[in-house]
């Protein structure tokens, strides 16, 4: 009996948040635009105009307008990306009944066992087709028997485009292309690989294993198996039940509204440090209150993907002023990350945020090495019970 055919489509969102300042300033279509900070931040996402000039996401903006001074620099619609990924989303969930969200921008979704219904590349266009009606954003699609066939063929599709990689014909589409198009081999392993005298994908798939392995290790091996058209299809399903929380039960029922304020920032801190730690972004929070007499509420909000410390705490303290009944005494603190993505490097390239993420995973890695709230910000430091604050707490 043959084994079963799989089907893995994989969506991808054009130039996702260049499309959405399109949509908001339809000006800027057909021109170079970088999305990002000043001049002294850092390319976010750039137009396909944009890309003609050699710029890239991550380059920094003085180079890139170095590059192209006629390029056109905005994020006046930065606050609408998170709106119109969840918009995409809740599309995708009213057409099939599983998938998974990859990234704020980016989907897999299986369908096997559809072709015995209708087409599975008629259905991977229809449903183009209605996200672009419906949300005005372009998205391009692969379709392969494996995740990351699906991808490298949406990445050749690209933009606006769409390309299936038929069963049994993996190779003929993979072998032609150059080595750095799989996705994860960066300029230094592709370096590497030539060195070796390695070029096309063909390259490697002829390379004995062994050999494979003795340049790069299990990498190498795990490049000759994707050389052979080989590759995961299991999705990711249970990506929005997900959550990362904590609590915090107090010695002794509090109503000092300061002190419980300083718990929350506490916190938040350590459940943002565990979503950074398994490279997530959350796209909600909540807080959650229990009383002295074992009452419990809680309040929560869809908010922007973020993962930063200062972001989710000015959240939490909006939602804790808005939550708490003042006066009551609280035996309980709790804060939960949910609608959990994995992290979007686009999403933290704007401004200083990119700087932001980097000092908060140096923290988390100093306190995971050196033990809790080894290092921490001064604004949380203070005594459990009184106003005292300090500039720094290392221990």
């Amino acid at each position: 009996m043959s084994a079963p055919v799989h089907h893995i489509a994989h969506f991808d969102l054009d130039s996702f948040f260049v499309s959405v300042e399109i949509l908001h300033n339809p000006s800027l279509k057909g021109k170079p635009v970088l999305v990002g900070g000043g001049d002294r931040g850092v390319v976010a996402a750039c137009s396909y105009e944009a890309r003609k000039f050699g710029i890239h996401s991550a380059m920094p903006m003085k180079q890139a307008l170095q590059k192209c001074p006629s390029a056109i620099v905005t994020n006046a619609s930065r606050s609408q990306y998170s709106h119109y990924s969840r918009w995409v989303t809740e599309l995708m969930a009213e057409r099939v009944p599983v998938f998974e969200k990859a990234s704020i921008d980016e989907f897999y979704v299986d369908l096997s066992g559809m072709d015995r219904f209708f087409g599975v590349n008629s259905f991977a266009q229809e449903l183009r087709a209605h996200i672009t009606r419906t949300t005005g954003l372009p998205i391009s699609c692969g379709i392969a028997s494996a995740r990351f066939i699906a991808k490298m063929a949406t990445n050749e599709a690209k933009p606006n485009g769409f390309l299936a990689v038929p069963s049994g014909k993996e190779t003929a589409f993979l072998w032609p292309l150059p080595i750095d198009k799989i996705n994860g081999v960066g300029e230094h392993t592709a370096q590497l690989l030539r060195s070796k005298g390695l070029y096309r994908i063909e390259d490697i798939a002829k390379t004995p294993l062994e050999l494979m392995i003795a340049i790069a290790g299990k990498w190498g091996e795990s490049l000759w198996e994707k050389a052979q058209g080989r590759g995961s299809t299991t999705l990711v399903t249970d990506w929005e039940q997900k959550s990362i929380s904590h609590e915090k039960t107090f010695e002794k029922d509090s109503n000092d509204t300061d002190f419980l304020v300083q718990q929350l920032l506490e916190l938040v801190e350590e459940t943002a440090a565990d979503v950074r730690s398994d490279d997530k972004m959350s796209g909600c929070l909540t807080v959650k209150i229990k009383y002295h007499d074992f009452e419990v509420t809680s309040k929560q909000e869809t908010i922007d993907y973020t993962v930063l410390d200062d972001v989710l705490q000015a959240k939490a303290k909006k939602l804790f002023a808005e939550l708490y009944q003042k006066g009551r005494l609280v035996r309980l603190l709790g804060v939960r990350c949910s609608h959990l993505v994995p992290i979007s490097m686009q999403m933290s390239l704007f401004d200083q945020q990119i700087e932001k993420l980097q000092l908060y995973q140096a923290m988390d890695a100093l306190n995971d090495r050196f033990g809790k709230n080894t290092l921490t910000k001064a604004a949380h430091i203070r005594n459990s019970r009184d106003d005292k604050t300090e500039d720094a707490n290392l221990k």
